[in-house]
């Protein structure tokens, strides 16, 4: 099968909906009924509905948007694959096995940041990572690293066992608007999913894209899925969430 010719598939990352609620809900005690609304579940469910491949949430620590009792009606009630974004943890750790989503995303987490910002450093926290990617591998779990495109980083994934890496996209888009930098970041991220692939890993991409820079993020090698969130939520404000769904899924595929 040529890189360019298999469908990418529609990881729908739902946070910024639990953002929203919590903006006004924090303290109220419920994660939906009663006043509390934006429902993450309800969103969730309508973006299944509406073409997503997969939902994907991140509860950190502090439980600053997606909670925990978020994560667990979301795995009894969808019917896609559930994809949860984790600190390597043993809290994080203990939590994903006994919640069993189909698959975790092992992250970086900054308590001050709003999303995750840079990717994980495998090579510095071998250790940690190689007991989480175990932990999941004999539950079922499907693991994958969020690591930037850095094929020192790519190559440990593989080493470890690791079946998917999600190439963090962050500074190809942070860098969009600046020509010779952001020709530089798309072509590491190419390199590094042409690598990856080479390697046997599953190729995942994530963090900045949008409607605009899907243009090009769609021509990167050997993709498997996109995760997307912020830009799916701020267009879903103008069009509704099935239609900014249908829009993005088109733009990602076209001519596949």
């Amino acid at each position: 099968m040529k890189s360019g010719s298999r469908r990418i598939l529609l990881g729908v990352n739902i946070d910024h909906c639990a953002t929203v609620r919590e903006a006004r809900y924090r303290e109220y005690g419920r994660l939906r009924g009663e006043i509390v609304e934006p429902d993450p579940l309800s969103f969730a469910l309508l973006a299944e509905r509406s073409g997503a491949d997969g939902i994907t949430v991140h509860p950190r620590e502090d439980e600053r948007h997606i909670k925990r009792g978020d994560v667990v009606l979301l795995k009894e009630c969808l019917q896609v694959p559930l994809n949860m974004e984790m600190a390597a943890t043993e809290g994080m750790i203990e939590f994903a096995l006994a919640v069993r989503p189909h698959a975790v995303c092992v992250v970086p987490e900054n308590r001050e940041e709003v999303s995750t910002e840079g990717g994980l450093d495998v090579i510095g926290n071998r250790t940690r990572v190689s007991e989480v990617i175990s932990a999941m591998n004999a539950a079922g779990i499907v693991t994958s690293l969020f690591i930037d495109p850095d094929a020192a980083q790519i190559e440990l994934a593989a080493e470890l066992g690791a079946p998917v890496i999600e190439i963090h996209t962050g500074a190809y888009a942070n860098a969009y608007y600046t020509k010779e930098k952001r020709e530089n970041a798309l072509k590491a991220i190419c390199e590094s999913a042409a690598l990856a692939h080479s390697l046997g890993l599953t190729v995942n991409l994530g963090h900045g894209i949008n409607y605009v820079n899907i243009a090009e993020m769609r021509t990167v090698p050997w993709v498997h899925e996109m995760n997307i969130g912020h830009t799916i939520v701020s267009r879903a404000l103008y069009v509704g969430l099935p239609e900014a769904i249908r829009e993005l899924k088109a733009l990602m595929n076209i001519g596949r």
